[in-house]
């Protein structure tokens, strides 16, 4: 018999089954009491064990991060975006961390956010919280949480590309007469507590915001005991939020009074369903007039001057300045990554206020389709409009000549009956909102080096409102710049070198001084295109 064999049978007969699964508990149950006395004795010696992290996120919802070192959070520093990099007055953004021993922490991280504050929808953190508390068998208490982290709204100050912006709760008061912002808040608050601010939505054009009364927006956390006791005594108590905004800029042109001013606007209040209270700073009575339907359909409240205003009005949230979009060369646009609403839902807010009945172009193959051809009463007018009429009606077109001058509510419901819009580059063209859906705009380029203006104002914003573009650009024989200086002259013959004289040499000669004589055998083709283009389906 091997020495193998031997001792198998030497063990099978001192252990039976029995006895041989008790040893193989008791060796393993020792084998864990020598390890946990060591990590004990050594404890001081080793360095931290990994954990399992997890992180609850109003935004993203409850997920696994990491596993990873303990370690101290740290605010994050690194700029996501322009926006990030722009100067803040206060931009928190909270987020609670939930780790393996379910210990509730805030974390205030100095990254931009477009909300007042992410801890806003409760709801939402209590349908994380329960599926927490399901999945790992932990209790978290909601009412706490809420108590303790989420009742603390901050206030939000920053700038952007066009516009500045804050939006504040709390104890806010307003002093028309001293042009200032003051909101007491209960929470500590660090960085700077004044923001100086002009709540016109052009931010970097000089000229226009030299037309805008500056503001100031002051932080403190008492406002009776506040350096501007003097005005902090509530006169006034409103129970609607406040958005206080400007009418000077370069408004009463209808190009910026869209792209400045209404869109902004409507971006920025909707959210309130007609709740909120408008103060206006710039006081400009024929605007208001003239879109008065609009600020009626936004807020059910007559307007503030606020400039006017010596007694201090009180609010518990005011929007200051207007949401707009973050790029530099975007006109008549809604970003869709900084606003809940988009472009089509501000056309179906103007069909809705004017009462217009297109929503998009119906079939033309019944009918003849109608073409709007954009009159002017000064510069870049057609000189020869009736020829164009008489060419549009050959091809097939009924025709309707018309000038902007009759009123928003009555010249909305003009443009919104026609299928196509044609005119010269300038703020009339700014009436494309009003056209249905799959209309065509026709835009007529004078010689100046209009060509980035065209694409950055009026075609690259057809494109979100759902419209078809077309352009012709004149030859230097179709303006009447040729009969006045000659077709050697420089003012023909090299626009950009006129241009880098100034914005108001080029204004004197191109804006103002340029009509159109258009070329109907050029022309034509682009007639004969709108039409094939609203034959489709």
């Amino acid at each position: 018999m091997t020495e193998k064999n031997l001792y198998d049978t030497i063990l099978a007969r001192s252990f039976g089954k029995n006895d041989q699964k008790r040893l193989g508990y008791g060796a393993f149950i020792a084998s864990l009491l020598f390890v946990f006395t060591l990590c004990t004795v050594f404890k001081p010696y080793l360095s931290p064990l990994p954990i399992v992290e997890l992180q609850l996120s109003v935004d993203a919802g409850l997920r696994m991060l990491r596993i990873t070192e303990p370690q101290t959070l740290k605010s994050s520093n690194n700029a996501t975006s322009e926006e990030d990099a722009a100067e803040k007055l206060i931009i928190p953004t909270n987020q609670i961390n939930i780790t393996s021993n379910a210990t509730i922490t805030q974390s205030l991280i100095s990254s931009e956010v477009h909300e007042l504050s992410v801890f806003n929808d409760t709801n939402l953190l209590k349908n994380h919280l329960d599926s927490f508390n399901s999945t790992t068998n932990t209790t978290i208490s909601k009412e706490q949480v809420i108590s303790d982290q989420f009742k603390m709204e901050k206030p939000i100050c920053h700038k952007r590309t066009r516009t500045e912006l804050c939006e504040i709760t709390g104890d806010v008061r307003i002093n028309g007469k001293s042009a200032t912002v003051l909101a007491a808040i209960e929470f500590p608050f660090s960085g700077d507590s004044t923001w100086r601010m002009r709540p016109y939505a052009r931010k970097g054009d000089v000229m226009a915001m030299n037309r805008v009364r500056e503001w100031t927006v002051k932080l403190t956390q008492n406002a009776d005991q506040s350096e501007n006791a003097n005005f902090s005594r509530c006169v006034t108590n409103h129970s609607v939020p406040a958005m206080l905004f400007s009418l000077g800029g370069y408004t009463m042109n209808n190009f910026h009074d869209f792209t400045d001013v209404l869109i902004p606007l409507y971006t920025t209040a909707r959210r309130f369903n007609g709740e909120v209270q408008f103060l206006v700073t710039n006081k400009n009575l024929p605007w208001i007039n003239k879109f008065k339907e609009i600020l009626k359909n936004l807020s059910n409240y007559e307007l503030i001057y606020i400039d006017e205003e010596d007694e201090t009005h009180c609010f518990t949230s005011v929007v200051v300045g207007l949401n707009r979009h973050s790029e530099y060369f975007k006109e008549l646009t809604i970003d869709p990554s900084n606003s809940e609403y988009s472009m089509s839902d501000f056309r179906k807010f103007l069909r809705d206020t004017y009462s217009l009945r297109n929503a998009a172009v119906a079939t033309t193959r019944r009918r003849r389709p109608r073409i709007l051809i954009l009159s002017r009463g000064r510069s870049r007018a057609f000189t020869n409009s009736g020829e164009i009429a008489r060419s549009a009606r050959e091809i097939g077109f009924k025709v309707v000549v018309a000038e902007a001058n009759t009123g928003v509510a009555s010249f909305a419901r003009t443009v919104n009956s026609c299928d196509v819009m044609l005119g010269v580059h300038g703020a009339g063209l700014t009436n494309m909102v009003f056209l249905p859906e799959k209309a065509v705009v026709i835009q007529i380029l004078p010689i100046g080096g209009y060509e980035w203006l065209a694409k950055t104002d009026f075609e690259e914003p057809s494109k979100g409102m759902d419209l078809r573009y077309l352009e012709y650009k004149i030859a230097a024989e179709e303006s009447t710049l040729v009969k006045k200086y000659g077709r050697d002259h420089e003012i023909v013959r090299d626009p950009s070198a006129v241009a880098k004289r100034g914005w108001e040499t080029f204004k004197s000669v191109y804006l103002v001084q340029q009509n159109v004589s258009i070329d109907i055998n050029r022309f034509k083709p682009v007639l004969f295109k709108a039409f094939e283009l609203l034959q489709r389906e």
